[in-house]
């Protein structure tokens, strides 16, 4: 493995979601950085701000599970897929990439970006958030509604397509809202429908 380090013993690491490819973070690693995530098959990195070792998810548990480490034909950037616990953002953002200057991208991550604003209100509560009402009312109402937008959907799906995608759509938001309140994430679905792919 021939990784070309800076100047400060430093590469940049570009840290992607293994089951959605959503760009989670960039980092940097030192040597020893690189070792023990190849050894470990945890995320480690050094702090250019601490000067220090770091790994990541250790003060706040949301470790980074590396399934993949490859770099790049010059030998000079790494890139990291990693199953992500939690959050990867300081700022509670699953991603640290939320400023949104424009974006033109296919509808393919709708759900993963609808999981993430469902993951901030659960985080960062807002008074006027309908998802942030459903998580203060607690479980109990959150399976009130999947059971109402369940027989929606069976109805909906009797009378036209048009009602069948809306109910459809407030089946599969609620579901969400359950999955961010047990703590269950989309790599996990993921994960579980791959082993439906046969």
């Amino acid at each position: 493995m021939n990784i070309k380090y800076d100047e400060k013993g430093l590469v940049p690491a570009i840290v992607q979601d293994d089951a959605s490819g959503k760009v989670l973070m960039l980092a940097y690693m030192n040597e020893e950085a690189v070792n023990l995530t190849i050894e470990k098959k945890l995320a480690y990195y050094f702090s250019r701000s601490r000067q220090k070792l770091w790994l990541k998810g250790e003060t706040s548990g949301h470790y980074q599970h590396v399934k993949s480490f490859h770099y790049d034909c010059d030998n000079d950037t790494i890139l990291l897929k990693v199953k992500q616990i939690g959050v990867a953002c300081h700022t509670g953002s699953f991603s640290c990439f939320f400023n949104e200057v424009f974006d033109e991208s296919s509808q393919e991550n709708t759900i993963d970006r609808l999981y993430e604003t469902i993951m901030d209100r659960r985080i960062n509560p807002k008074e006027d958030s309908y998802t942030t009402y459903l998580f203060k009312e607690g479980i109990d109402k959150i399976l009130k509604k999947i059971g109402e937008e369940s027989s929606e959907v069976i109805i909906g799906a009797k009378n036209s397509k048009e009602e069948l995608i809306y109910e459809s759509s407030d089946l599969i938001y609620h579901l969400m809202v359950l999955l961010v309140n047990e703590g269950i994430t989309l790599t996990d679905i993921y994960g579980e429908l791959k082993k439906r792919m046969k």
